[in-house]
């Protein structure tokens, strides 16, 4: 509760731990037909100091713009470190992992969602929800009004 709808929003992206915080290790695997609308957020998260690591197409895109990105192997079990390890060993605290609905890329997707939600850190799968959770990491936490819900109620009447 805020208001505002970007504080509000921010305020229950952390209380529902899907807050980002500046400077974090973000994984960005951006299915093909994602990639054109992705290019600002990657930009927001490169702004707010975030170290951006990213499988070899998401890679591409990123170094392509002149962004730094740490490639990482989407593929399980060929080479190491793996989008499994950087999300097991804590080098990443939040995952972008959209969905193409290509079955061959299915099961790497699963493993990565899988492995984000066993950390319990933030997996979003839906560029909206990203979108919002970036720009909220931007509000600084003095900026947020905080208020019992009477009070709340009692300035909006």
């Amino acid at each position: 509760m805020d208001y505002d709808f970007p504080s509000a929003l921010a305020k229950a992206l952390i209380a529902s731990d899907l807050g980002l915080k500046p400077g974090i290790g973000v994984l960005l695997s951006i299915a093909d037909q994602h990639k054109p609308e992705v290019l600002s957020i990657i930009r927001e998260l490169h702004a707010a100091g975030c170290a951006l690591y990213a499988t070899e197409g998401t890679a591409a895109l990123i170094e392509s713009t002149g962004m730094p990105v740490t490639t990482i192997t989407k593929r399980i079990g060929e080479g190491h470190p793996d989008v499994v390890d950087i999300i097991a060993d804590g080098t990443v605290s939040a995952v972008v992992n959209t969905l193409s609905g290509d079955t061959s890329v299915l099961k790497d997707g699963f493993y990565i969602r899988r492995a984000a939600v066993e950390r319990r850190i933030p997996c979003f799968t839906s560029l909206d929800t990203v979108r919002a959770a970036v720009e909220s990491l931007m509000i600084k936490n003095s900026d947020f009004n905080i208020q019992t819900v009477s009070e709340y109620v009692s300035r909006t009447l």
